[in-house]
């Protein structure tokens, strides 16, 4: 049968349910230093599960989510914090460092120049380059962001994965409304192209569209009911946001079946995303012959 590359799940969210602390909009980020130790549990359970890649806690790691708060000149700290914490981490083959929007996910508005964004993925990319295998920029909503951060990541010499965060309305279009192939078309840095954080449902379509690239392609979603207007103000919090009750492990390793189906080979989870529904990919992968790397 396929090998497939199993990845982990929702870092942040899992974060905020065993951690029990009232939100903030650094959340994810926060954990490290109120929890030392919290994250390197997550990423364990996680490759217990059957996920074959760990994804470093470094997505939210930019400078303008970091000014103004208590965390403001700590950007180099914070990645090596998760950095490490990724690393120890026992059974996982991979170690990737995430690179997530500026100003806040979902927010194509949010984008600076292209100049200016380049600038700053190339400096987290520098700063986790070194310690990890590969590069994934996630929940590219846009074309610009698309530009801006392949360009960047390219700084930390490592190949580069990409993950597209599309309407929970049509997969086969961003989230900034422009058409997700057009963003497939100038994924030529990226060894691999995906869909991530968008509704379970919508991803065959955005498949059929990734399946176009010639590259490996895949994704993993979230478990999100939407993305409410709350999230999408300033500086938002987690609690903004709703899990689905009927968000079960079966049902997502359903979805997740039918992916591989399509042609995925990369598969995980996003948002809501926990250790069980890895666990269940994993058992439905190997039941199928599959072949998880």
């Amino acid at each position: 049968m396929t090998q497939i590359t199993l990845l982990d799940g929702g870092m942040g969210q899992e974060l905020v349910h065993r951690a029990g602390d009232r939100p903030t909009p650094l959340w994810s980020t926060q954990v490290m230093v109120d929890h030392p130790g919290m994250v390197a549990g997550v990423h364990r359970d996680f490759a217990a599960a059957g996920a074959t890649i760990a994804t470093a806690n470094t997505y939210a790691i930019h400078h303008d989510r970091l000014e103004g708060t208590a965390l403001e000149g700590k950007f180099d700290e914070l990645h090596g914090l998760a950095l490490a914490e990724a690393r120890d981490v026992g059974g996982v083959g991979r170690v990737a460092g995430a690179i997530g929007p500026l100003g806040a996910s979902y927010r194509a508005d949010l984008m600076p120049t292209h100049d200016e964004a380049v600038a700053k993925f190339a400096e987290v990319a520098r700063a986790i380059g070194p310690h990890v295998d590969l590069i994934i920029c996630e929940t590219v909503v846009s074309l610009a962001q698309t530009r801006a951060v392949l360009e960047g990541a390219q700084a930390a010499g490592k190949p580069i994965w990409i993950a597209f965060s599309v309407s929970d309305d049509d997969g086969s279009v961003l989230r900034s409304g422009e058409p997700l192939a057009d963003g497939v078309a100038l994924a030529g840095a990226a060894q691999a192209v995906m869909a991530n954080c968008s509704a379970p449902e919508v991803i065959k379509a955005a498949l059929d569209v990734l399946a176009t690239s010639g590259k490996p392609y895949g994704a993993y979603a979230n478990g999100f009911e939407s993305i409410s207007d709350g999230f999408l103000e300033a500086k938002p919090t987690v609690d903004a946001l709703k899990m689905r009750r009927d968000f079960t492990p079966d049902l997502y390793a359903d979805h997740a079946m039918r992916w591989v189906d399509h042609g995925a080979t990369i598969i995980g989870g996003c948002c809501e995303v926990s250790p069980a529904h890895i666990a269940e990919i994993a058992s439905r992968l190997r039941a199928a012959g599959h072949t998880i790397v």
